[in-house]
């Protein structure tokens, strides 16, 4: 997840589709040690200690809390949640020209 998505998803994302991307995410990441997303100096798992471990669904977060949280577990959103990725146009082939000598 890129910080763009995560910044646009954060603005219409509820609660509980945030909670339901950290119940995933608890439960599928096997290594808590990798780095961070948001913060190249941090780990994932301290990541969640500062973002996820006493998320309530009843609390008001601000948008810049909701996009890190998406910008860090945003791979386990529902795919409904997730922009689709744009194709690339490697099907395109360079012109080319022998170099007149």
């Amino acid at each position: 997840m890129n910080r763009h998505d995560a910044s646009k998803i954060a603005k219409t994302i509820t609660n509980e589709q945030i909670q339901q991307m950290l119940d995933t995410a608890k439960k599928e990441i096997k290594n808590w040690k990798v780095v961070s997303n948001v913060n190249k100096g941090l780990t994932k798992g301290t990541a969640w200690n500062i973002l996820a471990k006493n998320f309530d669904v009843n609390k008001e977060y601000p948008h810049i809390a909701l996009k890190n949280m998406v910008w860090e577990f945003g791979d386990y959103l529902p795919e409904e949640l997730k922009i689709p990725k744009k194709e690339k146009h490697s099907s395109v082939s360079p012109i080319h020209q022998e170099p007149e000598l």
